[in-house]
């Protein structure tokens, strides 16, 4: 068999295992929204674009409290939003910890005494 014959075959025999890949890695969207007045959250996962997930997260946060906004999107991660008596800040990561973490850092940077209030991830994570 000529030898563009068998490359040809080969990558043909390629093809199904490249797309279920393309497929398992996805991307997945997640929103948090926070009502800077209340501290109500609402909250997505799992969707297939950002504009999705900040509508859903802001529908759910809508159903507590009228100033809600997006604090923070995330593709294929985690996102966390702190919150502390004068501010609140917010931040994501490749896990829940250093997400976290960074939304600790982000929100001390306005206030004292930040607590995590809501951190979610999207796809595998």
């Amino acid at each position: 068999m000529p030898y563009w014959k068998q490359t040809l075959k080969a990558a043909l025999v390629m093809i199904p295992f490249l797309a279920g890949a393309a497929a398992a890695h996805a991307d997945s969207f997640g929103a948090i929204s926070l009502s800077p007045a209340t501290g109500a959250t609402g909250w997505s996962h799992d969707y297939a674009s950002r504009w999705e997930a900040e509508e859903v997260a802001q529908s759910h946060c809508y159903q507590h409290a009228g100033d809600c906004r997006v604090a923070i999107w995330f593709n294929n991660a985690c996102g966390a939003v702190a919150r502390g008596p004068d501010g609140w800040g917010s931040d994501w990561a490749s896990g829940r910890g250093q997400a976290q973490r960074a939304a600790l850092a982000a929100c001390s940077n306005h206030s004292y005494g930040c607590e995590v209030i809501r951190w979610q991830c999207s796809g595998a994570y």
